[in-house]
């Protein structure tokens, strides 16, 4: 912030900046508590809950916006990596905030409650990720000094080829990582508020646009520190409540094993259950239903649209009530255009019904660690055998793809030395960590919860946050009564994985406030990553392209400006994306990672460790890493597929049974062999940049070197 500028360089002098920031921080920690306390008060005194969320939503975003205006500045360093002052306890706040997405807060517990302990893999790969940036990367990047990634690549390597494919590769991990949390800010404010999706974007654009375009770097920083204050706060609170309702014990990591066997148990309970599998054999039916439609769309559609419009004539000829009649019209007028739309959606429908006619919903059994039998049949061996082979791939690629993210190596420029940065990838991982132990234990609270006590419920008696979270898209909830007997059945019930952190609360019975409090959690998850993605994305377009490649002379102040206007327009850009719902929050996120791996890892650890390591072959490794990536995700994964117009099978581009999101496991090795082999065959570095090289992994050699001249 402005007023917490501290004396540049003496040790006094940062320590006293330390001092005031620990009171600072220590008030609005205190503040916070006292402030969600009063609103709990006033909810007890009758206090509308539409009314509770806008208060969260406006006292966060008016929070964080006071604090990205009191840390405005114009000044390069401040703007870029914030003075290089930050200490290392609050940088690893800040890269806990960073890190702390939309996917981390919101998706991560909910695709292990779908996915059970496949789902670890996201835990695994992406602390894993951060080991690597201890031992590889953060170090070693913070002694060359530069401001981006791209700058990097441009001063090691030389020539502005590899900076300009850094660039390049910087805007698009970025903007798909943004986009993702963009999604989630929209999500997370229609709760909040009820108002539309879409708007939702926009209301939480605005919150992120206020930090990030007044004061760059700094004003992210010291913005992000609050934020996790906020959102570990609200992750916690639902889920030691959970723990304590159903186990009286406050640790929810250490009941984990407890809930675990009684989900285990009852997973068997609802697989034999008759009426389970009743909804099944409805389901199944479904699917062959529409199937046939599949088959022969011409005719299923007219005789769809014949059947519709008789109803609405029938209920108008009858002198039907009105909700019946609109009702009528409504199903008219939401039939298909045409018979391409129509196949679409039956053949989702009939995808959605094939996994309702699969036992627990479609869900694995959570304890269950691979799909599949290994001495099984041939089939359950292959299975076996192609889901262990995902779950190491995306380990591989989170892991990998953690230690080459842009915005996430951006923010050990900012340390005030190269001990604090290492220091401060350990306050990053202890930060991180906080939430990655809970993630788990709260999946198995909460299904714990949802198949004893909604599912069985009667109809007429559901939960509210049920028919809540259906208004605001029944996409990621919806209930339907499928073998008519009014009560709910878990084939019956569709939970998307992005809601289920969200619900926690409601689903726990806790009072409405909490609801809010995690939804604000969510909200500082999602605007503290998307601060930093789009600071990356304007900083590379504004510092890389412009002041390195175009316009070395540029002034300090049209630099910063120039990146502020960038800023506004990539954020607009990416908010536009988000609002037609591209894919699911954790795959938009994991194509990052891919992105970013395939991209940047070869070349920026042969870049440290390997003086041999050549610029055109780093551009070629690059290059040829990360088109690899994109090639496999556009022929597999099923929305880019049809935004590139690729028809054949996708079976036919299937490599090794790997997924999309993993797409990065073949681009990585890839850049690494064109790295290096290219390397071996074209001239060595010139002298100057093999000694820096040595000189910043060895910096005891320019010592003895200078005591010998």
């Amino acid at each position: 912030m402005a007023t917490l500028a501290p004396d540049s360089g003496a040790a006094s002098g940062r320590q006293a900046f330390r001092k005031q920031l620990n009171k600072v921080y220590g008030f609005y920690t205190g503040g916070f508590i006292a402030f969600v306390l009063v609103l709990g008060v006033l909810e007890q005194m009758g206090l509308n809950r539409d009314w509770i969320g806008f208060i969260f939503l406006l006292a966060t975003i008016g929070l964080y916006a006071g604090i990205g205006i009191m840390s405005r500045t114009t000044d390069a360093a401040e703007y870029y990596v914030a003075g290089r002052r930050v200490p290392a306890v609050y940088n690893g706040m800040a890269t806990g905030a960073d890190w702390m997405s939309a996917a981390s807060f919101i998706g991560m517990a909910g695709t292990l409650y779908l996915t059970g302990y496949s789902g670890l893999a996201f835990i695994m790969g992406w602390t894993g990720g951060y080991c690597l940036v201890a031992l590889f990367l953060a170090p070693y990047l913070r002694k060359f000094g530069q401001f981006t990634i791209p700058d990097f690549l441009g001063e090691r390597y030389g020539g502005n080829l590899p900076r300009f494919i850094g660039i390049i590769a910087a805007i698009l991990c970025s903007f798909t990582y943004v986009v993702a949390q963009i999604y989630g800010v929209g999500i997370i404010t229609t709760r909040l508020t009820g108002v539309a999706f879409e708007i939702g974007i926009f209301l939480g654009l605005g919150g992120i646009l206020v930090c990030s375009f007044l004061g760059g770097m700094r004003a992210v920083t010291w913005t992000q520190v609050a934020q996790y204050i906020i959102l570990i706060l609200a992750y916690m609170i639902p889920v030691v409540w959970l723990s304590v309702k159903q186990t009286s014990v406050p640790i929810p990591q250490l009941v984990y094993g407890y809930q675990l066997e009684k989900v285990t148990a009852l997973e068997g309970r609802l697989i034999a259950d008759p009426k389970e599998l009743e909804v099944r054999k409805v389901s199944a039916d479904q699917a062959r239903a529409l199937d046939a439609k599949i088959k022969d769309p011409r005719n299923a559609l007219a005789a769809d649209r014949a059947a519709a419009e008789k109803k609405v004539a029938d209920l108008k000829a009858g002198n039907a009530p009105s909700p019946q009649l609109l009702a009528a019209e409504k199903e008219l007028s939401s039939l298909p255009r045409d018979e391409a739309a129509a196949v679409k959606g039956w053949t989702a429908a009939k995808a959605a019904a094939e996994a309702r006619d699969k036992p627990l919903a479609g869900m694995p059994r959570h304890g269950a660690i691979f799909a599949g039998d290994p001495n099984g049949d041939t089939k359950a061996r292959e299975t076996y055998d192609v889901a262990r082979r995902n779950f190491l791939a995306l380990i591989f690629c989170l892991m990998v793809g953690t230690a080459a993210l842009p915005h996430i190596l951006m923010r050990y420029y900012t340390t005030p030395s190269v001990k604090e940065a290492r220091s401060s990838v350990t306050w990053s991982l202890f930060f991180i960590f906080l939430l990655y132990f809970t993630a788990p234990a709260l999946a198995v609270l909460v299904k714990y919860e949802i198949f004893s006590t909604v599912v069985g419920s009667s109809f007429d008696k559901l939960p509210f946050w049920i028919s809540a979270w259906n208004k605001v898209d029944p996409a990621l909830l919806s209930v339907v009564d499928l073998n008519k007997d009014g009560i709910l059945q878990l084939g019956e019930l569709k939970i998307g994985g992005d809601i289920v952190v969200l619900a926690t609360p409601a689903i726990g019975g806790l009072p409405y406030v909490i609801s809010g409090l995690v939804a604000a959690g969510g909200l500082a998850a999602a605007l503290s990553t998307a601060d930093g993605l789009l600071l990356t994305i304007a900083n590379a377009l504004s510092h890389d392209l412009y002041y390195k490649m175009i316009d070395p002379n540029a002034p300090t102040a049209r630099r910063v400006m120039l990146s502020k206007v960038l800023l506004l327009v990539v954020a607009l850009a990416a908010a536009a994306v988000a609002s037609q719902k591209p894919a699911d929050i954790l795959f938009l996120v994991s194509a990052a990672f891919s992105f970013a791996a395939a991209a940047f890892f070869p070349a920026l650890v042969l870049g440290i460790f390997w003086k041999r390591a050549t610029g055109i072959a780093a551009s070629l490794g690059m290059a040829a890493g990360l088109g690899v990536t994109f090639y496999y995700m556009v022929t597999t994964q099923p929305w880019l597929r049809g935004v590139f117009g690729v028809t054949s099978p996708i079976a036919d581009h299937i490599w090794f049974g790997i997924q999309p999101i993993s797409a990065g496991v073949f681009g990585v090795p890839v850049g690494f062999a064109v790295i290096l082999l290219v390397s071996l065959i074209t001239p060595a570095p010139d002298q100057k940049t093999q000694e820096l090289v040595e000189h910043v992994r060895y910096p005891e050699l320019r010592g003895a070197a200078a005591r010998a001249a």
